[in-house]
């Protein structure tokens, strides 16, 4: 790797850049805001294959945004690439700035950069989304970014050459693109020298009723125990074809707009989670960190399970006690009440059948082909990911049964008619992820962290339904946070050690697992 060092034209604008030094030093850095940086992108990476080749838009190259943070960064120190994932890039500067890249930065003299992905923020291919432009978003293309641009990065006044294989590039994702980071470092390790996965689906189904498992287990059960109950009864309106009864269910909701049950399902869903697309902060947006998370998910249930709700609300338990013979639906009232007064203002329309609150069946509302976050997350959804979120077959619900794969997948048809180069499976191809090993996966220098307490770990590499895991290795690094939800690891408060033990210990043994893989590094680089 060359050394650092001060061209002729950096030294006329040093002024400038002391200026700017002087900035950030006096910016607090939880408040630090980045410069955009746009790197020629390849449209596709595999001109070989008649899957891309055939169209007539596979070639040539798109801009991908990406941000960097060089305050750490001393010369010989590693690169960290955080993969944005479903999100922009601007969403995610908490990462650099107080999360897990700020903290293995500090750790190791390193520079941490974000990076887009296809499709999302501002780092789309084409001006719009139509089924034939939306061809190259897909797993190996994504992944094989990463890779291209870890070769191929500059960093504006960082006058080193960083790239890799040379410089040392240490991934890091959370969710989806803690599955693209396993992914990467799997199919390019060449070029890729190792990444920390955290809450990574790793092995998906087309549906995913798991999803609820964690609140079943885990939520306050006295809340519980009175939605599944709840949940019961209005199936059992449903099922004995009580039309005049479900009407009135739903009118008790304020939403009787809802003609499609599932519609209605999801939406009396929405505090807790539901299929697609919540308004709500549900357990998933539980947080050890207060800045970050939510704790509305437990104002809910307290809601629910409120002993001292005043009598109109506790005799709506009553209004169905005829069809369960005499007994009250108890929770009832103060369900709906706290649905009507904070769920649905939510809608800020005040349509609550339409596409942008609860209501799903409009098939033109889905047939927009303007670039956003949730027509590409949903592609992907569609494509290769699955996942969809439906209630369990067997056992309690906290979503109603009326709910299946079914209902996800005709967003998927409406959303995406054939093109001319093409059309999406008529289920999604989930071997794009379970093909590299599933509960088995593995590769060198690539680090798995989950929290048993996320409602999406029955995907990732410590799933229930995993193999026992009782062997780790610095090669092949693992760590199961007790009391953790959804990548809980990469949010920090600039001070491990003040941080609560669980969440401490985790990011010291991600910074102990980097160093280890950084002392190594000379005898793998490659020549």
């Amino acid at each position: 790797m060359k050394l650092c060092w001060l061209s002729i034209g950096l030294l006329a604008s040093l002024s400038q850049g002391i200026r700017a030094l002087q900035v950030k030093r006096d910016t607090p850095r939880d408040q630090l805001q980045y410069d955009a940086n746009y790197f020629d992108q390849k449209i596709n990476h595999f001109p070989d294959s008649e899957t891309f080749a055939k169209s007539n838009l596979s070639s040539g190259t798109f801009k991908q945004r990406y941000y960097f943070d060089d305050t750490y960064y001393k010369p010989g120190g590693p690169v960290y690439l955080y993969i944005s994932g479903e999100t922009s890039g601007p969403s995610r500067f908490s990462n650099l700035q107080t999360g897990i890249i700020q903290i293995l930065m500090e750790a190791t003299n390193g520079l941490g950069v974000i990076l887009e992905n296809r499709y999302y923020g501002d780092s789309y291919p084409f001006n719009t989304s139509t089924t034939d432009e939306l061809l190259f978003l897909t797993t190996n293309q994504t992944i094989a970014d990463n890779a291209y641009f870890a070769q191929n990065a500059v960093f504006p006044g960082v006058e080193c050459d960083l790239t890799a294989p040379g410089t040392p590039w240490i991934l890091y994702g959370g969710s989806l693109a803690g599955a693209q980071t396993a992914l990467s470092i799997k199919v390019h390790g060449d070029v890729l020298y190792g990444g920390i996965a955290s809450s990574a689906p790793i092995k998906v189904d087309v549906g995913y009723p798991e999803w609820y498992n964690t609140i079943q287990k885990y939520a306050p059960q006295d809340c519980i125990s009175r939605i599944n109950k709840i949940v019961d009864n209005f199936d059992l309106l449903i099922a004995n074809n009580l039309t005049a009864a479900v009407k009135e269910f739903k009118t008790l909701f304020g939403l009787e707009v809802l003609t499609d049950n599932r519609d209605f399902a999801a939406a009396i869903a929405d505090p807790i989670g539901n299929p697609g697309f919540y308004h709500s902060s549900t357990w998933q947006e539980l947080n050890w960190n207060d800045t970050y998370g939510s704790r509305d998910f437990f104002y809910f249930c307290g809601n629910v399970s409120d002993i001292d709700a005043p009598e109109e609300i506790t005799q709506v338990d009553y209004t169905f006690a005829n069809y369960t013979n005499g007994e009250p639906w108890v929770g009832l009232g103060s369900y709906a009440n706290y649905v009507k007064k904070n769920t649905l203002p939510l809608c800020p329309s005040g349509d609550y059948n339409s596409n942008d609150c609860w209501g799903t069946q409009n098939a033109s509302a889905w047939a927009s082909i303007e670039n956003t976050s949730t027509r590409s997350y949903l592609y992907t959804s569609c494509v290769e990911q699955g996942a969809y979120i439906d209630s369990p077959k067997d056992g309690p619900a906290l979503l109603s049964r009326v709910v299946d794969t079914t209902y996800e997948q005709q967003w998927c048809t409406w959303a995406f008619p054939a093109g001319t180069y093409n059309s999406i499976p008529s289920s999604p191809d989930v071997g794009a992820y379970n093909d590299f090993g599933a509960f088995n996966f593995s590769a060198d220098r690539l680090a798995f962290i989950d929290g048993d307490q996320d409602v999406w770990n029955d995907l990732c590499y410590h799933s229930n339904f995993a193999p026992s895991r009782t062997e780790t290795s610095d090669l092949h690094p693992e760590y199961l946070i007790t009391g953790a939800g959804h990548h809980w690891d990469s949010y920090g408060i600039l001070d491990v050690e003040a941080e609560p033990q669980f969440i401490r210990e985790a990011h010291k043994w991600e910074i102990k697992t980097v160093k280890k893989w950084l002392r190594k590094f000379d005898e793998w680089k490659k020549p």
